[in-house]
């Protein structure tokens, strides 16, 4: 079923000559459950269509849909609610608040939009990310594993409809950062999620159901992973 899915997405930075096309037409369909890998090089357009898809920037032209809504057609508020209630994002800085617990910032999107925290899911969460032993540390007393693992858990914690991840374990050793991507898809699979994840990781790609790569702003090509 579609759930994401764009339609002459378009984003330009700057006018006249100094004006650059980040995002040139996109169109993508992104069905419900799926792994979407997007890759190509740096300055290619990925962290701006994954911006532009999760509603955190605005596009020049063209449309995005979530389940066949115009989410830019949303007054700016409602966009936000839209952003907390219904994505997850993972990044390759782990944005963590130095003076909360790991539980306290996995829980704070819950908070902020002054929703009843759901223990059992929460806890089940925490089990999955294997931070029980860790879970009243402060993040400086955390490794950068455990710190990405919370994060990955605030990113889940409202049960989102997608996850948007950065290049979620670009700030990892290998065996961290395979344990962090193991631990999205076990986690995706558990609780029936789409993921878009931007990678440079030839390996983590061939792990998706699809690949888009994106070239100079251009998507070209868009294919199942075999």
């Amino acid at each position: 079923m579609e759930i994401l899915k764009t339609v002459g997405l378009s984003k330009t930075y700057g006018t006249g000559p100094q004006a650059v096309e980040a995002l040139k037409s996109a169109d993508i369909v992104i069905r419900q459950g799926e792994f979407v890998a997007v890759v190509g090089p740096s300055g290619s357009g990925k962290s701006t269509l994954l911006h532009l898809l999760g509603g955190l920037d605005r596009p020049t032209a063209g449309n995005v849909y979530l389940e066949g809504k115009d989410i830019y057609s949303l007054p700016e508020n409602d966009l936000a609610v839209l952003r907390r209630r219904k994505f997850g994002f993972i990044f390759q800085f782990y944005n963590l608040i130095p003076v909360l617990s790991a539980h306290e910032n996995i829980v704070l999107p819950l908070l902020l939009d002054h929703k009843e925290i759901d223990k059992e899911y929460i806890e089940d969460l925490i089990g999955i990310l294997g931070l029980a032993d860790r879970i009243d540390h402060l993040p400086n007393m955390l490794s950068g594993g455990q710190q990405q693992r919370v994060a990955i858990g605030r990113a889940l914690a409202n049960k989102p409809s997608i996850i948007f991840a950065d290049e979620p374990t670009g700030n990892l050793d290998t065996k961290t950062g395979k344990e962090v991507l193991d631990l999205i898809r076990i986690s995706i699979k558990k609780y029936h999620q789409t993921l878009v994840m931007i990678t440079h990781d030839p390996q983590v790609a061939a792990s998706a159901d699809r690949m888009i790569t994106i070239e100079d702003g251009k998507i070209v090509g868009d294919k199942a992973v075999v």
